[in-house]
Order: C-alpha cells, then sequence, then structure tokens
C-alpha cells in the first residue's frame, strides 16, 4: 500500500529531527570548523545524500539551529517589556533556565551555539549580525527591566548594566560547564542565580 502524504511528511519531519539532533551534538562538541557534514550525516544514521537533501550546507543547519535560539531570545525580550512586576518575570525567567539546565542540555547547547557563531565563525555572516542584534537587545531589556525593578525597591542599587552582563555571563559560564562535567554538574538555585539582584531577606 503506498504511504500517504501525510507519512511522507512524517517521515521527512523525524530524518530533519535527527540531523538537526546529530549536528548540535556535534556542533557543541566538536565545534562548527571540526564538524563535517559527513560526521553529521554518520551520526544521524542517514547517507550523506539524503542529509543534502534536507539542507543544501553546514552553514545552513547551523543557521536554522540558531533560529530556535533566536526566536526563544525574542519570546524573553517581549516577556521582559511587558512585565509588571520586574521580580517576578525574573523569578520565572531563572526557574525556567534552571528547569532546562537540570532536566536536558538544550538551553545550554543554544547558549554554546551562539557564541560559536562569534568565536569559530559558524554560519553565514547574516546569521551572525542577527545574533549581534538580538543579544544587544536582550541585554538592553534586562537592563530596563532591572532598573524598574530598583525603582520600585525590588532590586539591589547598583549598575544595571553590570549587573546585566554578570548574570547573562555565569549562564554562559553554566552552559560551558554543564557541557564539560556532564554528570557531575549540579546546577546552581534559583535563589544563588539571583542573589546578587535581590535585596537581603527577599
Amino acid at each position: 500500500m503506498p504511504r500517504t502524504k501525510e507519512q511522507y511528511e512524517q517521515m521527512r519531519n523525524a530524518t530533519k529531527q535527527k540531523i538537526q539532533s546529530a549536528a548540535m551534538q556535534l556542533f557543541v562538541q566538536k565545534g562548527f570548523g571540526s564538524t563535517n557534514v559527513q560526521d553529521i550525516a554518520d551520526t544521524a544514521g542517514i547517507s550523506i545524500g539524503l542529509l543534502y537533501r534536507h539542507y543544501k550546507s553546514k552553514e545552513t543547519l547551523f543557521d536554522e539551529l540558531v533560529d530556535f535560539a533566536l526566536a526563544g531570545m525574542q519570546k524573553n525580550i517581549d516577556f521582559f517589556e511587558s512585565a509588571v512586576s520586574p521580580k517576578q518575570a525574573l523569578d520565572q525567567f531563572v526557574k525556567e533556565i534552571h528547569n532546562d539546565m537540570t532536566t536536558g542540555e538544550e538551553f545550554a547547547n543554544l547558549l554554546i551555539l551562539m557564541a560559536q557563531s562569534f568565536h569559530s565563525g559558524g554560519g553565514t555572516n547574516e546569521k551572525r549580525t542577527e545574533v549581534a542584534r538580538l543579544s544587544d537587545n536582550m541585554f538592553r531589556s534586562t537592563a530596563k527591566l532591572i532598573k524598574k525593578g530598583q525603582k520600585l525597591g525590588e532590586f539591589r542599587s547598583g549598575d544595571s548594566d553590570e549587573m546585566v552582563v554578570f548574570f547573562y555571563s555565569t549562564l554562559h559560564g553554566l552552559a560551558a560547564m554543564k557541557m564539560m562535567v556532564k554528570n557531575s554538574f549540579k546546577m546552581p538555585s534559583p535563589s544563588i542565580l539571583t542573589s546578587f539582584l535581590y535585596k537581603e531577606g527577599e
């Protein structure tokens, strides 16, 4: 019995997911420059010809993975900018990160992937420009959130830009450590991640 259009689409999506999962694993472990298309096909358990039916190059594949991270970043920017209570917004954001870092590797992988777009020349120039633009927007929206929280008396006083740099540098460092130590990694609690922001006793 011939396959239906829906069955072919399911097979196509399943193959794409295999490719994306294999590529993510290799890009994070080996780096963009040290990963070739054959490596990705072998790890995904498919032929290189089948991989090329879905992606014309590893740059295209890398860019699509980065798009997942950018979509999440834009969602967080919108969330921060519409937040009524800065403390509640940051609490929710940190709890979601803590859950992702505790139960899986996706968040850590995406952070490392975006860093590679700069340091390892991963992906296209257009995508690197987009990563830089959205990263700057994310930093600015977080700084505005902190300033708002300071005015409301929810956060400690201090330079909001310095606090943002410290906060995101901590997250990137934790992502790198998670990839290095694997099962030995212990994610700090949300209260530790936000202790530099909140006033004593809060």
